[in-house]
């Protein structure tokens, strides 16, 4: 037998005795693989796969220049599972508005390092890029975003700090309660 097809016997021996097992993987809903650093953060979110729809979007509205230029940010990312998760037609009418995606995508930037240990053990509203407020909580013990769960936090790259969330960032999703104060009538 040539080693050739020695080693394609062998593959396919190893991916059917291995077949059970990745069925198994597949039901228990594997967490996805770590993002490991390589550059900055566009380069990052681009090498390490699973981020093709944030990076078109900042793409095709001219914002992965500014992410690119930046040196202090921080980056909400939602996977390609997060938005396939999202309603099509919601996806689809970002894709057809440039300002609207743009204003979307700028949701998910804060022009600040915010690293795991701002979140933890707090919750309050931070401003975006876009000029709203994104609200952070950490009171718990999984760290969120405008109600997403941060996946994988601190990911310090050149140009700042990704965390990758389980689904898109939507504003006032997440608003924080009102207090009780606010909800008590006043004295005139």
């Amino acid at each position: 037998m040539s080693p050739t097809r020695f080693l394609l016997a062998a593959a396919a021996v190893a991916a059917l005795a291995s077949a059970p097992f990745a069925a198994q993987a597949q039901d228990a809903a594997p967490a996805a693989a770590a993002v490991t650093v390589q550059g900055d953060m566009i380069d990052t979110l681009k090498l390490n796969g699973g981020f093709t729809t944030f990076v078109a979007g900042l793409d095709s509205t001219n914002l992965s220049g500014l992410v690119k230029g930046q040196k202090a940010l921080t980056v909400f990312a939602p996977s390609d599972a997060a938005f396939a998760a999202m309603p099509a037609e919601d996806l689809a009418k970002l894709k057809s508005d440039k300002a609207a995606m743009q204003k979307f995508l700028l949701h998910h930037l804060i022009n600040a390092p915010v690293d795991s240990t701002k979140i933890k053990g707090a919750r309050g509203e931070w401003p975006t890029v876009a000029g709203d407020k994104v609200l952070l909580d950490g009171s718990e013990d999984v760290l969120k975003a405008d109600g997403a769960t941060i996946a994988q936090a601190d990911i310090k790259t050149v140009n700042g700090v990704l965390h990758i969330v389980d689904k898109p960032l939507v504003a006032g999703q997440g608003a924080p309660a009102p207090t009780a104060a606010a909800d008590a009538p006043t004295a005139n």
